[in-house]
């Protein structure tokens, strides 16, 4: 344990954000998997729901500096490419 009280500090600070960033991290793995068993399940519509949750969770998660912007974009791309062809 720190002696000096501004690292007890820091040590109370960042185990907060480890801990809010580990539930939008969570967040951001439920709707990546809803996602993807809502496209293997073949249903355009409940897909297409799917989808558009899990850009939005993914824009939430890079609003709270979770996730990075272009991991994001890349995501948000590859389950938009996979709604596609299964709606092809």
């Amino acid at each position: 344990m720190a002696n000096i009280k501004s690292a007890q500090k820091r040590i109370r600070s960042s185990e907060k954000r480890r801990v809010d960033n580990l539930a939008v991290k969570t967040r951001v793995k439920s709707a990546r998997r809803k996602t993807r068993e809502a496209i293997s399940a073949g249903v355009a519509e409940t897909a297409e729901i799917a989808v558009r949750e899990y850009s939005s969770v993914l824009d939430k998660a890079v609003k709270r500096g979770v996730i990075k912007k272009n991991t994001a974009i890349r995501r948000k791309t590859r389950a938009t490419e996979a709604l596609r062809k299964l709606q092809a």
